[in-house]
């Protein structure tokens, strides 16, 4: 029996990205296997007779493309392990005995039950002529970036952007920057989406602010959708668009897309929390957009694709998710973040995170709206610790958000931040963000002193 063939072309593809979750436990075991059949001179997996490397080799094919952050995975995925479970079974006569084979069977299994995924059901063909669905994003981008030969895809990239408290910017960059911008800014402005909060200040005295009303536009494209708003603003945080529908435009005829929404539509809202958690899903342009109130101030996180958020001429070159806040409107410095209390000792060293905090809402009421330095340091950052459990710039955030204000609904707000970034962002590591140099700090932060009238204006 022939050596070649053993670790198969694009194998290497499953071990590698995370798109696949779980994935990995499996191939790791086949490579091996392979590995000391190769050295020992008999590679099973190459046989005439036995396909499983074909087998793989189409499931590696079907699910190279699929990312799990997007609408839809679980059901292209559980298509694809059908399609591997299937193709396996064909050839299992000829591969009985064969260790690799046995070890994709039971990898199988294991998957299709960690996926939630029913044994019965559609398949993935092997080279799928795809149907253009053109008011599907990812349609469209998987027809326009299909390899004919490999029948491949290269999936098209996202950027994230989010913003909340006093208020807290987070750029396409993974810019982090804490902002005065009082009134009304656009933080998206391209030829599809138009994003604007307008901010109000916090507490008397204070160049801090926080949103009150946030606007979505989506514009019309094509034959998908007309022109929707939507705005939120304090104490209305409504689960339609400002027209009264919930949806719009043509169905994108993918249910995959839709999040378990029943409207089949390019454009709909989904309520999470009556009055506190709302979702805009437009799948004719591949965005998501999540709007929450939390005490009396709203937190914003949206996910664009890259295309989509460079799509915009000169006159719109004012986007704060885009280039952030300009200079002027800047409280940190250069991210350092100035608390608003002369107090040096904030403890920056440190360390990598061990969990994430746990949700709660039980101090949703508990301080006063206009109570400014209602806590002292070691107390926000008792309080910002019971969610926040990894002291990166979402939990200095949240000290300096309760040192400004004395509102503990600001910790709900970051800790809330931190879920929807983790939802949102494509890229895992990237996640996480420190304060600058943090990772070397052991003394004292002395600048703390230095910058403490910024808070303060």
């Amino acid at each position: 029996m022939g050596r070649t063939g053993c670790c198969y072309r694009g194998a290497e593809r499953l071990a590698s990205p995370p798109r696949v979750p779980r994935l990995r436990p499996l191939l790791v075991l086949l490579l091996a296997l392979c590995y000391g059949a190769h050295r020992g001179g008999h590679c099973q997996v190459a046989t005439p007779q036995c396909r499983i490397q074909k087998c793989t080799t189409d499931f590696v094919s079907q699910t190279s493309h699929l990312i799990p952050a997007l609408d839809g995975f679980d059901v292209e995925f559980c298509k694809a392990l059908r399609s591997y479970s299937a193709c396996t079974q064909r050839t299992a006569k000829s591969c009985r005995g064969n260790l690799v084979f046995h070890s994709a069977v039971l990898g199988i299994s294991d998957l299709m039950t960690q996926r939630n995924c029913s044994r019965d059901g559609p398949t993935s063909s092997t080279h799928p002529e795809m149907q253009l669905e053109p008011c599907n994003y990812h349609s469209r981008t998987q027809h326009a970036h299909t390899h004919p030969h490999t029948h491949t895809h290269t999936p098209p990239g996202y950027l994230f952007c989010g913003l909340f408290g006093d208020p807290h910017l987070r750029t396409f960059k993974d810019s982090f920057q804490t902002c005065k911008v009082e009134g009304a800014w656009p933080l998206i402005d391209n030829d599809y989406l138009s994003v604007q909060v307008t901010n109000v200040p916090v507490v008397t005295g204070s160049s801090a602010t926080a949103t009150n009303k946030i606007t979505v536009i989506f514009k019309p494209f094509e034959e998908c959708t007309e022109q929707r708003v939507y705005q939120a603003v304090t104490d209305d945080l409504p689960a339609a668009f400002v027209d009264g529908t919930v949806s719009s435009g043509a169905p994108d005829h993918n249910v995959n897309g839709n999040n378990g929404d029943s409207t089949g539509k390019a454009l709909w809202i989904s309520e999470h929390s009556p009055g506190r958690h709302v979702e805009l899903h437009a799948s004719y342009i591949g965005v998501t957009v999540i709007v929450r109130q939390l005490g009396r101030y709203l937190t914003l996180a949206v996910r664009i694709p890259e295309e989509m958020a460079h799509a915009y001429d000169a006159t719109q070159d004012l986007q704060l998710c885009l280039n952030g806040c300009p200079t002027s409107e800047r409280i940190d410095r250069g991210g350092h973040l100035p608390l608003p209390l002369p107090h040096p000792a904030l403890g920056l060293h440190l360390q990598q995170p061990h969990g994430q905090g746990q949700s709660s809402h039980t101090h949703s009421h508990t301080a006063p709206y206009s109570a400014p330095h209602g806590f002292s340091m070691e107390g926000a950052r008792a309080r910002c610790r019971e969610q926040l459990e990894v002291q990166d710039i979402y939990f200095h955030s949240c000290v300096f958000d309760l040192l400004t204000t004395g509102d503990a609904n600001f910790t709900a707000a970051a800790f809330s931040a931190l879920k929807d970034m983790e939802s949102l962002h494509p890229h895992r590591e990237r996640w996480t963000i420190y304060p600058p140099s943090s990772a070397h700090t052991s003394q004292p932060i002395t600048w703390l002193l230095l910058l403490t009238l910024c808070a303060l204006g």
